[in-house]
């Protein structure tokens, strides 16, 4: 037997009610869906404007200024292998550029989001050691004692933070290195090891006191004098 189709009456009042019932729900559903079209437009858009910028003029300064944006843009959207490729290729094209260790920098902060951290730590390394004096050698440094202190190394931790404090003084920096320094705890190797008791060396030792001297034995009994002649 046919069953009966709803009228479109019927259809018309289940869909009001369901709209009203989630409405709110599905307005913030198609705002998100919005926002991430919004966002995939406008980086599609950048993207294509700054490798087409790249393109265009290779080996300019708005070239070098477009591949750290581009860079950023792959970063903010989680593409950090690619953005890492695009800050290689940009230190490999201009090695001199005054951003080449905050590139670095940037793709250490890359390899750590990608749980990378012992190369991650290598980057930093090479950072802070390149140029010592430079603006980004104690955020490197610091850096470094972060990922030691997940790694359970403190005393490769506590080393930096000493070092940090000894090369840049009363800066922010060095207040950081000493904040971190309190938190790090011990570990079981740096235990105080207990000193020997010290020993005088053999010539210089007292010499032993001598033997007592023998005694004389204790006198025997005495004779009876001789009687006297009358």
């Amino acid at each position: 037997m046919p069953t009966a189709t709803p009228s479109s009456r019927d259809v018309a009042i289940e869909t009001r009610v369901f709209w009203e019932r989630f409405k709110k729900e599905i307005a913030a559903a198609l705002l998100i869906l919005l926002l991430g079209v919004i966002a995939f437009v406008g980086y599609r858009f950048y993207t294509q404007e700054y490798q087409q910028l790249i393109d265009r003029y290779p080996n300019t300064a708005a070239a070098a200024d477009a591949y750290i944006l581009l860079a950023e843009t792959q970063r903010k959207e989680k593409k950090f292998a690619e953005a890492n490729t695009t800050l290689q290729t940009f230190i490999a094209k201009f090695p001199q550029h005054d951003l080449v260790s905050t590139a670095r920098m940037a793709m250490a902060g890359n390899l750590e989001s990608m749980g990378k951290t012992d190369e991650a730590l290598a980057m930093y390394q090479q950072v802070a050691s390149a140029n010592p004096n430079g603006f980004n050698a104690p955020v490197a440094l610091l850096s470094q004692v972060y990922i030691l202190k997940a790694k359970n190394r403190n005393d490769d931790a506590r080393r930096i933070c000493e070092n940090i404090m000894t090369q840049y003084g009363t800066s922010v920096w060095a207040g950081e290195a000493m904040q971190q320094l309190r938190l790090l705890k011990p570990s079981s190797s740096s235990a105080p090891v207990p000193i020997p008791a010290a020993t005088i060396p053999p010539m210089i030792a007292a010499p032993p006191a001598p033997p007592p001297a023998p005694q004389a034995p204790p006198p025997g009994p005495q004779a009876p004098p001789p009687p006297k002649k009358p």
